[in-house]
């Protein structure tokens, strides 16, 4: 079993993005099944999700719209949500995927 963990960065705060909803879900051949739900902390990671067979196609979704409305001064936030698919290579113990926010843009990447 491969771990997932994420932290989201506020790029335009330069500080972590707390309280951020984050869902992993599962590809099956019925389409996304949820494993498990959580948000991020004070310093702006999730930690606690579960882990995830190899060979697995999986999803983080981010719910960033009360983040971005809190931030961007109550305007109605660009990217409401953050969908990131990957595949989980056999033999990997661990995937961390941080996800770099700001009110116009993002980026996610395979971290360590």
């Amino acid at each position: 079993m491969t771990g997932i963990s994420t932290h989201v960065l506020d790029t335009s705060l330069g500080r972590p993005a707390e309280g951020v909803p984050v869902e992993l879900a599962l590809r099956t051949a019925d389409g996304w099944q949820v494993l498990g739900t959580t948000a991020t902390d004070s310093d702006g990671r999730a930690r606690d999700l579960p882990a995830v067979a190899a060979g697995s196609v999986v999803r983080l979704v981010f719910d960033t719209a009360a983040h971005l409305a809190r931030t961007a001064g109550g305007d109605p936030p660009f990217f409401p949500e953050v969908s990131v698919v990957l595949t989980v290579a056999p033999g990997q113990h661990h995937y961390h995927v941080p996800l770099l926010l700001n009110p116009f843009g993002y980026s996610v990447y395979r971290g360590s």
